[in-house]
């Protein structure tokens, strides 16, 4: 059974339209008291902007990325980043609706992607980047397969374009997860 069918959800390329709608859904997921109705909120940790019109239209017109948009029932709920980066792809700006986080869209989502960078780059591994200390988080996509490598990149404090750090402890850690298994 297609479960992206099954839960009535679209995927498709975002394009210079959808700007505005996505900006709103990724703000509303990550910052400020709408992000608290689910549970990706990082209004403890960052304030700010999370991205921009100018970032989310970058994402859309780089030829080596797609933001995979999915809509249900005409409305857009949920967003990724894809970015095929030689061997493997990269997995970001995820978004998906805070009053909609919590039952079982996001795995979905993540799932498509990963078939989708898979089939279409025939990549081995999927790459992301989160916040060290969401421990929430990185729980959620070791749960789908991801494994944490311990390789830490600064956070770009004094750079608004990522937020205001509420605390100075802030790194990026790298989480892999293999897409294709070797033939035994």
């Amino acid at each position: 059974m297609d479960t992206a069918a099954a839960t009535g959800l679209t995927f498709r390329d975002a394009t210079d339209a959808d700007v505005d709608a996505l900006v709103a859904l990724i703000e509303s997921a990550y910052r400020g008291d709408s992000s608290r109705t689910g549970w990706t909120t990082e209004a403890d940790i960052l304030e700010g902007r999370r991205t921009d019109p100018e970032g989310v239209l970058a994402v859309i017109k780089s030829p080596a990325s797609r933001l995979l948009t999915v809509e249900r029932d005409g409305a857009v709920v949920a967003c990724c980043q894809l970015e095929h980066r030689g061997d493997h792809a990269y997995f970001g700006m995820f978004a998906v609706s805070p009053a909609l986080q919590g039952g079982g869209l996001g795995k979905v989502i993540i799932a498509e992607a990963e078939r989708h960078a898979h089939e279409t780059w025939g990549v081995a591994e999927m790459h992301m980047t989160v916040i060290s200390a969401r421990e929430d988080l990185i729980a959620w996509y070791e749960r789908r397969g991801y494994r944490r490598t311990g390789m830490m990149t600064p956070f770009p404090y004094g750079d608004e374009r990522f937020g205001i750090p509420q605390r100075d402890d802030l790194q990026f850690e790298l989480l892999v997860k293999p897409l294709a298994q070797p033939a035994q």
